[in-house]
């Protein structure tokens, strides 16, 4: 094993708090780790890190070691990515995790598309709505939807994301289109489980935000359930144009409360603090960009 192979050894242990996490990461046994860097400890002859049964933590040498080795193998990989054809098929594996709905709805066809491209990459894609930490857990990316507040993590946007208020025409008809946030307060709310517990913000005509109370009627943590239960009639919803285009174009879910908009977001693709962005999910940004454009088929 040479010694950049030591660096990322050393690299992963920092990065995931410890020996057992940097193991599973990277498919070796414990033990092979730990007389890794005890090799390169004793190679360097210094301490890089204080080894406890319960944590690890860097010495002021293992510190500086990290950054230095940090920026050696950055630009060992940026070089490679200059040196290599932007045309040429990635290698290796991509993992990444990516919100449910959205994956299942929207993603798919797109990550098809660039598989074929890429037919010697393997994708490790993981659909779930949690809030994965991307270094403990070793993924390269992922995929989130909303205002991020995570400065440990870098981001870039590449799609537009709306949220509407909608019903069936068959509850409006039973209970009346609401027509202010006063007369929403009176009707049946189907509310997803991660919206503030203060309520919902919205936009007037004049720009002003407006905080809504909200006592839900059904709350659920999945989109798709919100809808179902909005086309059914059971009352009325706030989702992203993504989840309910199809139904609004079909009649079976129509938008209320035209004068007030529920504040924009955005898909971004976030991923570990870096100098530079590795050349896979790099290229897998532009992918997505593209696919999907300045306007995406569902805000259309």
């Amino acid at each position: 094993m040479g010694q950049l192979e030591n660096m990322q050894i050393f690299i992963k242990v920092v990065e995931t708090g410890g020996i057992t996490k940097a193991a599973e990461q990277l498919n070796l046994a414990k033990s092979a780790v730990s007389k890794r860097l005890s090799e390169i400890e004793q190679q360097l002859s210094v301490k890089l890190i204080n080894r406890t049964t319960r944590k690890s933590s860097l010495t002021e040498a293992g510190n500086i070691y990290y950054q230095k080795c940090k920026l050696l193998l950055e630009e060992v990989d940026e070089l490679n990515c200059q040196l290599s054809s932007v045309q040429q098929s990635l290698k290796g594996t991509l993992k990444l995790t990516v919100p449910l709905s959205f994956g299942v709805m929207h993603l798919v066809n797109a990550f098809e598309l660039f598989a074929q491209q890429h037919p010697n990459l393997q994708m490790d894609i993981d659909f779930s709505d949690r809030n994965v930490d991307l270094v403990e857990e070793g993924f390269d990316l992922a995929i989130r939807i909303g205002h991020l507040t995570d400065s440990s993590m870098r981001a870039r946007a590449f799609a537009p994301i709306s949220h509407l208020i909608c019903a069936s025409p068959s509850y409006l008809e039973q209970h009346g289109k609401p027509e202010t946030p006063e007369q929403l307060k009176s009707h049946k709310l189907l509310k997803y489980s991660r919206l503030p517990l203060a309520g919902i913000e919205l936009i007037d005509k004049q720009q002003q935000r407006i905080s809504v109370p909200m006592e839900s009627h059904c709350t659920a943590n999945n989109g798709d359930f919100l809808k179902a239960m909005a086309v059914s009639g059971h009352g009325i919803s706030f989702l992203p144009r993504f989840i309910v285009w199809q139904e609004l174009a079909n009649g079976s879910l129509e938008t209320i409360m035209p004068d007030y908009k529920i504040p924009p977001m955005k898909a971004y693709v976030v991923y570990p603090q870096n100098r530079y962005l590795p050349k896979k999910v790099r290229m897998l940004i532009d992918f997505l960009s593209q696919h999907f454009g300045d306007i995406p088929y569902w805000e259309q």
